[in-house]
């Protein structure tokens, strides 16, 4: 069994057991919610929500949204959707897109099936727009030893959403402590629920602290610590002050809300001295005085003047007084708190089966606080006036089943619980098989009436007239039977009917499950007549029915009439025509009367009938209530039941609990009147309960209840009296009452030694406790003496008390055995003993256990006070010494025993100076300090101040402190800002005073990185794919030294992938905002935005993501589903639905449709718009019977979308206008010939033409129908008499208008005549047209043509054809002109002319350049005057220099159009054609030009330059880009005295600066830099030295000087040796001469049957390229035959490393990133000589040398695709078309990667990657050009099997690379030994008198496809990925062939960039392959494999794409 079928058991098995189903009964059930929504849903515009909603039921319900009132919920595209699944989703949007009626809207879920509807509860949706916000604690101001409380600040737009999550303290020392949410209310430090930081007993320790607080968003997630740090400012006491609410200046009431369960707390701050006492209280209805003090206990507790109450419950409600005072004043405050319970409901029964008939009762059990109201439903509608728990159906009815929901509410939230009914039993209700119809019949006969009814039971059928019950009579006679168990038929005979049986006639089925009725008039023809009608009684306020019993017939009017007036006389009254008066809202004085209903009939006569109507009033009752105040036992009570309206007689009855009096109650009733008097005296206990009156008359029944509540005050059962213990007994003190409800007895206790003020007694279970009333004190003592106070209360009454006093009798007691008492030397101290217990009680002091006796010493004094509980004794001593540091013992004696007390005096003086301050440790923001603790002043050291300042600052202004523990000697300061200077010194202190400050130590703090994120940042949408970053530098104490710039970082909204990051450099200016532009990005996208600083030792914290959507785009798919439709004759209806919600790009604002007639779609102007919103629209106003093109687009706010594929409709027809042209001409002397011209509009098909002939001198008129083909029509057997002739044409529609009359008589004379009118003709060309010329006259006329004023000569193109029409065939534009045809014979003659128009392809327009720019060129075009048909488009045709022809169509208004998207400083072609109807006309002759802009040209190396110790700094923007943005820089260096170069980077982002680090100090370098942009590149050459450890610089390089080092400055010192060079040379002249014979020996051996050259290695290149790799021993190594040069390293993956075999193995990629800031420095220029090369003792130049890297010898991994520079140089531009047509070009494979792993990413500025090596480009491409278009430009490359370079052979060239050549099937252990014949170049111009030879040709191979490439560069570049990083730089584009020379330091060289052919070469080189060739390729088959390439490897994340790509 399959999972579907286990849930669908499951659920029916749930439904069974809530509903009772079983298997025999009906299965099907209601819906009920699985899933309901919570009543609120917030959410952040920047997470969306997705609020899910599920029902279950059989059948499955559907699920739907509706708002508040109804409305279904439809889709919003990007802020709404409702999905399939039941869900509402709102995603994420930007806060521009808010949207008030979808984002803060009451939204409801419904559920409907077959069986009924359910709806949820209220959703109340709340989307909230993110905002930046602040948390800020402030200083709170504080008397010491009050309490404090720490606010938490926020704004007040987040406040709802944050909760405080916890609190932080810090000290200025290193001590940190987090407060968190607790439930120890001892703790002196207490987070309050409501988030507030409570701190009991504030000490001026506590001012030395900070608060901080940390909130979370609760929708967000998002937490933040507060940006300000709170403090307490804590004062000294004064005054004695009275208490001081801080709670503003206003007294008023606080609300509290909290939900049940929750913690709560009701704060009553104040601010006193001496520190006051808060008291609580609670009111209490009824209660005397009104409140009770709250009783605290575990769940409640009062820390200082905050009440806490934990688990709040429902009871707890209520309104609470806080009172505050001390001895001073007091105060008070109250409070309301209300506790809120989540509301719920349920219903009883869930469900039930009820029969018809049968009552059905469903219980609502609402619970939860408040409740405001309840409310049932059905089926999804609310049922009026159903607000009671209990909804009971008296008779259920058929309509009566469904589902059923009780909903309770108050104003935050609703519940609801559904139930369901179902119908029981085997019943079926009455149902009608056959009735009888309306009659209407003469008198006499014998009428019978026949009803047949169905049902179960069976129903029993009766029958009414005019609303009365008909028995069996003499006339009428009812019988019914029973043709079968559920039939019953009954028959209605009436013998003889009269005019008085007639009226309505009712048949009614009746049954106990139902009624079904039928009724209809039996009118009887005679004289009116109104029966009789009874008096009606109606009740007021309802509606009143009276029908008017009539017959007769006919009638013609029924009215109605009242004391003589027709009505209706108000609006309450309306007459319906069947006789029925209907009075809505009937009144006793305005309708109760006589009513007569007048009946009239044709002939005048009429009857009337009069009703009295009675309007009956309904008792009421004024509400009542017992006494307000509180009714006790034993009193009175009465109430009064006031009948205010109502009819006589009246019923009045009293009800207790609902039932009638008892007469034991002892409760009278007194009636008087309409009134009823209840009293109750006296009052007893069983007395509380409800009342009802019911008051009853014949109009209804009204009832009031209310509750009467008697209390019974407390009692005492023992009162206690005084009592008197012995020391150290167990005292028990009872006290009992009773009352009810029963008291609650307390004890406390007076805080004196006189009653007055009590407080509760704290209860313990050791010693006090209270059980029952009973107090029990276990081991009492003597501070247990006092009054006591006992209390019963039950809130009836003031309640008893009784105060006792309780003795304990006890010897002298000291409470302090032994204290420590301080002083300070020279002054005064008094030691002070009290001893309690009973008197008399005599003192003795000793010190240090020695008799003290003050007459020995006048510094001594003793003095004793008497006190009500003991002796107080003061010993005190005058100016303390040190030797007064001593035991002092008070001895106490009296009757009953003894006892003393010892004090220790300790004289105190300050500590003594600090010494030995110094510094253990420092950073940036903390430093240690270290010193020796000095003599503490015989007090221990309390703490020592660190005071700190700026160097610049005052002791006494600018102090800093630290408080460090006495007991510490190291201490650390923090909070210090970094690279800034301070000066420290210490001071110690004691509980006596502060020491003097030590001796200042001056301290220097390191750097760090800057610790506050840039301010202020803000981004902003320049357009569709550009965001806008701006920022503020952070503060100026964040900075932590210099600036240096800002990394952006930014990325997708909703990616979790990291940031991608750009660096900006810091601007000076501080007045200046930075900024930066984030270009390429997706349209209509959410992007998050960061920014961070850094300085030198690295970059600080980000700052907040700032989320910004980039700008609408517009639609990139068309409105779907578009369709048209016919509507009228102009009319035509159009609908679609909205583009994929993917597509949109934006919010769509609207529609945009577009039509015009099919023929003039092409003519913009002709063309209209309609703009909607909506999804559908209809066009007017259009032309009749027209096929119309209709298109339509969808725009958003960034503009139109993409049209739809236009449509095509036409109109209706519709009849047609009148015939253009009538001519009537006599054929003969009884004929007419008419004919006439086609409608101008036809306005449809023409199907026939009517042709009406009329005498001038008769009215009749004759017509004859012509078919549509014939235009003429011939009226015969006339007479000589004038005739009126005109024409009509028809379509399907109808006949349209008539032409104009023409009038004619017949003659015996017939003049020449033509038939045909003047008219124009349009033809294409080479096409047939006939002119025609129909003549008519006797005798029949010449006929003569003209062409363009010549006689017609006939021709094969030209005839006449026999009923004088001219045929042309194959139409040419010459023929166009004017035609004429002239008929003549003696009666006259007539001449027409015709206008020959002919339509061809357009002429080529006339093509001018206007302007250019470095990335457009504008042109005009002009089309020729001559053109006769229109142009509706023309055709831009361009291309660049070496790319293939694209074409752009624009509309024919458009005569200027600027091409856009070119590459800067290349040359174009372009050409332009015009499109007809006809076809596409000629292009035009083509334009050569080009983009403006040139290469980059090198600056100077003083400001290029800027060395240190270790780097040396580039400013690249030196640069000058020539106009072309400049596209990347690669970076190489040496040491001056190496040949091997190192490539930092072939990848360097523009811009900026960057730092070479890893440099030697005091060290000579060479630097080669290469700047690419597309004009061209430049490779700049310097020389400098870096400066020494110490910033100093270097003295210039001394160099040993030869005759050959000045000739040949670039030879190595060794081959300077003139006895190792003179064989040498020799040696590689032989192999020269041995390598010139062998080429030419294979070139005359590779003849092929054309007779071109093909060398053997081109055999061997091919080979190798259309085979796969090789092993590394015996094969080959390379695809393509590549040899490496000596010493030469594979360059690295762009961006960084390469990924080689055995790197991944070892799982190694390493990538550096360093800065070194810009120092001092010195730097020199190096210049080489033109013409000259530097070589290497291997014979290889230093372009291709590279530097050595340990570790970095691994093989490249396989799968990578490799651009090798062997064949990268060009081909003579000299070549023979014929030859490089011979040539076969090779293909470029890729060799699998195993690991699929990429390399490192490349960083912004001042961030490089260390071990890379890589060659120099080469630097000039020439390309053959073949003048003629369209334009087949074919590379040329170098052949690396030649022995000589083509043309450009540099200077020395044999001496330079003599050695042995290489083949390419040697083995690859030879790769390392040979040089590269290929990399001859050196980076100068060709040397002078070189020779020059033919090469074949060897196609250079694609790029590969691009790794990587950022949004920010476009997709369709020409890339070659060795010479960028793949994730920040653009690919280098095609350059121009422009060729230049230069200078041997390359300054200023453009050339073409090597990668410019990569792509387009390879396409259009189709001129190189040889035909026939298996290695030759089609261009399409070419460009697909490019294609499938660059598909293949790009991945879609939106940011960048990744690539295994390694260009050689």
């Amino acid at each position: 069994m399959d999972v579907h079928k286990w849930i669908k058991l499951v659920i029916f098995g749930i439904l069974s057991c809530k509903f009772g189903i079983t298997s025999g009964d009906d299965i099907t059930s209601g819906p009920v919610f699985l899933t309901e929504p919570r009543n609120r849903i917030d959410f952040s515009n920047t997470t969306g929500t997705v609020i899910e909603c599920a029902a279950t039921g059989n059948p499955q319900p559907e699920i739907i949204w509706v708002l508040q009132d109804g409305t279904k919920v439809s889709d919003v595209p990007g802020l709404r959707q409702v999905q399939s699944s039941g869900s509402l989703v709102f995603p994420p949007f930007r806060a521009e897109d808010y949207r008030q009626e979808v984002h803060a809207q009451t939204y409801r879920c419904k559920g409907t099936n077959a069986v009924g509807t359910i709806v949820s509860r209220d959703v109340q949706v709340r989307a909230v727009v993110s905002q930046d916000y602040d948390v800020d604690v402030n200083k709170e101001y504080v008397i010491r030893g009050n309490s404090a409380i720490v606010k938490c600040l926020y704004p007040s737009f987040v406040a709802e959403f944050l909760v405080v999550d916890s609190w932080i303290s810090e000290t200025e020392t290193e001590f940190r402590e987090v407060y968190l949410a607790s439930t120890n209310h001892d703790s002196k430090y207490l987070v309050l629920p409501s988030g507030e930081l409570h701190i009991r007993d504030v000490t001026p320790e506590d001012g030395f602290k900070t608060f901080r607080c940390r909130t979370k968003h609760r929708l967000t997630g998002e937490t933040k610590l507060s940006a300000t740090a709170g403090r307490l400012v804590i004062t000294e006491p004064v005054s004695k002050t009275a208490p001081k609410l801080q709670i503003g200046s206003n007294i008023a009431n606080f609300v509290v809300k909290v939900v049940l369960g929750n913690s709560t707390d009701l704060m009553c701050p104040s601010q006193a001295f001496p520190v006051p006492a808060v008291r609580w209280y609670k009111f209490i209805d009824g209660q005397v005085g009104g409140k009770l003090p709250v009783k605290l206990d575990d769940r409640v507790k009062q820390v200082s003047g905050t009440l806490i109450i934990r688990d709040a419950k429902v009871g707890d409600s209520g309104k609470y007084l806080c009172v505050v005072n001390n001895s001073v004043g007091g105060e008070s405050v109250e409070t309301i708190l209300t506790v809120t319970a989540p509301l719920s409901a349920s219903v009883e029964p869930a469900s039930q089966t009820a029969e018809y008939g049968r009552p059905a009762v469903f219980t609502c059990n609402p619970e939860g606080n408040p409740i405001k109201s309840l409310s049932w439903y059905k089926d999804g509608k609310a049922l009026p006036g159903a607000n009671e728990s209990v909804l009971k159906i008296e008779s259920v009815k058929k309509d009566d089943k469904g589902m059923y929901q009780c909903f309770v509410r108050n104003d935050h939230e609703s519940a609801q619980f559904t139930a369901e009914l179902k119908l029981g039993g085997k019943f079926d209700p009455p149902q009608l098989l056959s009735t009888f119809p309306e009659r209407t019949i003469q008198p006499g006969p014998t009428v019978s009436l026949k009803c047949s009814a169905s049902g179960n039971p069976l129903p029993e059928i009766t029958w009414e007239i005019d609303g009365k019950r008909i028995t069996n009579t003499d006339r009428y006679q009812i019988n019914q039977l029973t043709p079968s168990a559920s039939e019953v038929v009954s028959f209605l005979n009436i013998s003889s009917i009269t005019t008085n049986d007639g009226g309505l006639y009712v048949c009614k089925a009746s049954s106990k499950v139902g009624v079904s009725e039928h009724s209809a008039r039996q009118n009887v023809y005679g004289m009116p007549f109104v029966k009789s009608m009874e008096k009606m009684s109606i009740v007021a306020g309802e509606t009143m029915y009276i029908n008017c019993p009539y017959a007769g017939h006919p009638i013609d009017s029924i009215s109605w009439e009242r004391g003589g007036r027709i009505l209706p006389i108000n609006k309450r009254q309306q007459i319906y025509p069947n006789g029925t008066l209907v009075v809505e809202g009937v009144q006793r004085n305005a309708d109760q009367g006589s009513y007569t209903c007048v009946v009239k009939s044709s002939p005048g006569y009429s009857a009337k009938g009069t009703v009295e109507v009675q309007v009956m009033v309904p008792p009421k009752i004024l509400p009542f209530t017992f006494a307000e105040d509180s009714i006790y036992a034993g009193g009175v009570a009465q109430v009064t039941c006031l009948v205010t309206e109502g009819e006589s007689p009246i019923e009045i009855q009293w009800n207790f609990f609902g039932s009638a009096l008892s007469s034991k109650m002892g409760i009278t009733t007194t009636r008087g009147g309409r009134a009823s008097m209840l009293l109750i005296d006296p009052v007893a206990p069983g007395h509380s309960g409800k009342y009802t009156c019911v008051a009853r008359n014949v109009a209804g029944v009204s009832e009031y209840s209310t509750e009467l509540n008697v209390h019974v005050p407390p009692r005492w059962i023992i009162e206690p009296t005084d009592k008197a213990f012995a020391q150290g007994s167990e005292a028990k003190i009872e006290c009992k009452a009773d009352g009810f409800p029963k008291p609650t007895l307390s004890w406390k206790r007076a805080t004196g030694s006189t009653p007055g003020d009590y407080r509760d007694i704290k209860t313990n279970s050791g010693t006090v406790r209270v059980e029952d009333g009973t107090l029990t004190m276990s081991n009492i003592q003597k501070s247990s003496e006092g009054y006591y106070l006992c209390e019963a209360s039950n809130g009836i009454g003031a309640g008893l008390s009784a105060v006792i006093y309780v003795s304990v009798q006890a010897p002298p007691h000291f409470e302090i055995k032994f204290r420590n008492q301080t002083a300070r030397r020279n002054e005064p101290v008094v030691l002070q003993c009290e001893a309690k217990g009973e008197k008399p009680i005599g003192i003795l002091w000793n010190m240090n256990n020695k008799r003290l006796e003050p007459k020995s010493d006048n510094r001594y004094t003793i003095r004793e006070e008497i006190l009500q509980s003991g002796v107080m004794s003061d010993l005190s001593i005058r100016k303390l010494d040190r030797s007064d540091s001593a035991l002092y013992t008070c001895v106490a004696t009296n009757a009953f025993g003894s006892d003393d007390t010892s004090i220790n005096l300790i004289v105190q003086e300050v500590p003594e100076t600090p010494s030995g301050l110094k510094v253990l440790d420092k950073s940036g923001r903390v430093v240690q300090l270290q010193w020796t603790a000095p003599y503490d002043g015989n007090a221990p050291i309390t703490r020592y101040l660190i005071e700190y300042k700026l160097i610049k600052g005052d002791w006494n202004n600018d102090i800093e402190r630290v408080l460090v523990p006495g007991s510490a000697t190291v201490a650390g300061v923090y909070n210090l800002r970094p690279s800034t200077n301070y000066h420290f010194r210490l001071i110690a202190e004691n509980e006596v005073g502060a020491s003097e400050p030590s001796s200042t130590v001056t301290i220097v703090t390191a750097e760090e990185v800057p610790s506050g994120p840039p301010r202020g940042v803000k981004v902003e949408a320049l357009d569709q794919s550009t965001l806008k970053v701006m920022w503020k530098p952070p503060s100026r104490e964040h900075w932590n030294g210099d600036i240096l710039g800002y990394y952006v970082g930014y990325k997708l909204g909703s990616s979790d992938k990291p940031f991608l990051f750009e660096t900006v450099e810091f601007n000076r200016d501080h007045s200046k905002e930075h900024s930066l532009q984030i270009n390429n990005l997706k349209t209509y996208t959410e992007y998050s935005v960061v920014v961070q600083a850094f300085n030198k030792v690295g970059a600080g914290p980000m700052s907040e993501e700032v989320i910004q959507f980039t700008g609408e785009g517009t639609p990139d798919q068309p409105p779907q589903d578009f369709t048209c439709a016919t509507l009228t004759s102009t009319t035509i209806g159009v609908s679609w639905s909205s583009p994929p919600l993917a597509n949109a790009n934006g919010v769509i604002k609207g529609y945009k449709v577009i039509y015009a007639p099919a023929k003039l779609w092409f003519d913009e102007a002709s063309k209209d718009t309609k703009i909607t919103s909506q999804s559908e629209t209809v066009l007017h106003g259009l032309k009749k019977y027209t096929n119309y093109s209709i298109t339509i687009l969808a725009y958003t706010g960034g503009g139109d979308g993409v049209k739809a594929t236009p449509m095509h409709c036409y109109t209706e027809q519709d009849v047609p206008d009148a015939p253009q042209s009538v001519k009537a001409l006599q054929m003969s002397p009884e004929s007419i010939l008419i004919s006439w011209l086609s409608p101008e509009y036809p306005n449809g098909i023409i199907t026939q033409y009517t042709v009406y002939v009329q005498e001038a001198e008769r009215e009749e008129i004759r017509s004859h129908r012509v078919p549509s083909f014939q235009l003429s029509f011939e009226a015969s057997g006339l007479k000589e008499d004038r005739y009126n002739f005109w024409v009509t044409a028809s379509t399907v529609i109808g006949e349209g208008e008539q032409s104009k009359q023409v009038s004619i008589s017949p003659s015996s004379r017939v003049p020449a005549k033509i038939a045909s009118f003047d008219d124009k003709f349009t033809v294409n060309f080479k096409d047939d047209i006939k002119l025609p010329c129909q003549a008519v006259g006797i005798p029949v006329p010449e006929l003569q043509w003209r062409i363009k004023g010549s006689a017609f000569v006939p021709s094969d193109r030209h005839r006449l054809l026999p009923d004088g029409s001219l045929l042309i065939r194959e139409v040419s534009r010459d023929d166009a002109g004017e035609y004429s045809c002239s008929v003549e014979n003696p009666y006259g003659q007539d001449t027409i002319s015709h206008i020959l128009t002919v339509h061809a392809p357009p002429s080529p327009p006339a093509v001018s350049l206007t302007s250019s720019t470095t990335s457009s060129i504008s042109i005009k075009l002009k089309p020729k005057k001559e053109e006769t048909a229109p142009i509706y488009s023309y055709i831009v045709h361009y291309k660049p220099e070496f790319g293939e022809w694209e074409q752009i169509q624009i509309a024919n208004s458009q005569l200027e159009y600027t091409v856009e998207g070119l590459q800067c400083g290349q040359k174009y072609q372009l050409y332009a054609s015009a499109q007809n109807t006809i076809g596409t006309g000629e292009g035009s002759e083509i334009i050569h030009t080009r983009t403006k802009g040139s290469g980059p040209t090198k600056p100077e190396a003083s400001k290029f330059l800027e060395p240190s110790s270790n780097s040396v700094t580039l400013h690249l923007g030196t640069f000058s880009d020539g106009g072309c943005p400049m596209l990347y820089f690669v970076v190489e260096y040496k040491i001056r005295s190496s040949s091997d170069w190192t490539l930092v980077t072939n990848s360097l982002k523009p811009g900026g600066n960057f730092v070479v680090l890893d440099l030697a100090p005091g060290s000579w370098y060479n630097l080669k830099v290469t700047a690419h942009n597309n004009a061209g590149f430049a490779v700049a050459e310097y020389e400098f030295a870096t400066l020494t450890v110490t910033g100093a610089t270097i003295a210039p390089m001394i160099e040993k000087t030869n005759i050959l080092s000045a000739i040949f400055p670039h030879i190595p010192e060794w081959l300077q040796d003139l006895n190792l060079l003179v064989p040498t040379i020799a040696t590689l002249v032989v192999i020269l001469v041995g390598m010139v014979v062998v080429c030419v020996a294979l070139s005359r051996r590779g003849r092929d049957s054309s007779g071109q050259s093909r060398l053997r290695d081109d055999m061997v290149y091919s080979q190798s390229v259309n085979h796969s790799t090789l092993g590394k021993q015996n094969q080959l190594r390379d695809e393509l035959g590549y040899i490496p040069p000596p010493n030469r390293k594979l360059p690295p993956v762009p961006g960084n490393n390469y990924n080689t075999v055995d790197r991944i193995k070892r799982g190694t990629l390493r990538s550096h990133a360093t800065w070194n800031p810009r120092q001092k420095h010195m730097y020199e220029e190096l210049a080489l000589e033109k013409g000259t090369l530097r070589t290497l003792p291997d014979g290889s130049h230093l372009y291709a040398r590279a530097g050595d890297f340990a570790g970095m010898e691994d093989e490249i991994a396989p799968y990578a695709t490799f651009h090798l520079l062997g064949f990268r140089e060009e081909m003579d531009p000299g070549l023979p078309s014929g030859q490089m047509q011979g040539m076969n070009p090779q293909q470029f494979q890729t060799m699998p990667h195993s690991s699929g792993m990429n390399g490192g990413q490349m960083d912004s500025n001042f961030i490089h990657q260390r071990n890379a090596s890589q060659s120099m480009p080469r630097q000039q491409a020439h390309l053959a050009v073949a003048p003629q278009r369209p334009a087949d430009f074919g590379p040329q490359y170098d052949d690396p099997a030649n022995c000589e370079d083509p043309g450009y052979q540099y200077a020395q060239t044999q001496s330079q690379y003599g050695g042995q050549s290489v083949t390419y099937d040697q083995p690859s252990d030879a790769y390392g030994t040979r040089s590269n014949p290929s990399m001859r170049r050196s980076v100068g111009g060709p040397a002078a008198g070189t020779g020059r030879m033919i090469l074949p040709p060897y196609p250079e191979p694609p790029a590969p496809p691009t790794r990587g490439i950022s949004q920010q560069q476009p997709t369709n570049n020409y890339v070659n990925s060795s010479m960028y990083s793949s994730n920040q730089f653009p690919p280098p584009p095609p350059s121009t062939a422009d060729l230049s020379t230069s200078s041997n330091n390359d300054s200023g060289i453009t050339e073409g960039s090597e990668p410019d052919n990569d792509r387009d070469q390879l396409i259009n080189r189709g001129g190189l392959m040889k035909p026939g060739s298996r290695d030759a390729l089609t261009t399409e088959e070419m460009r697909k494999l490019i294609e499938k390439n660059e598909a293949s490897n790009h991945v879609g994340n939106g940011l960048t794409a990744m690539y295994d790509t390694v260009n050689v």
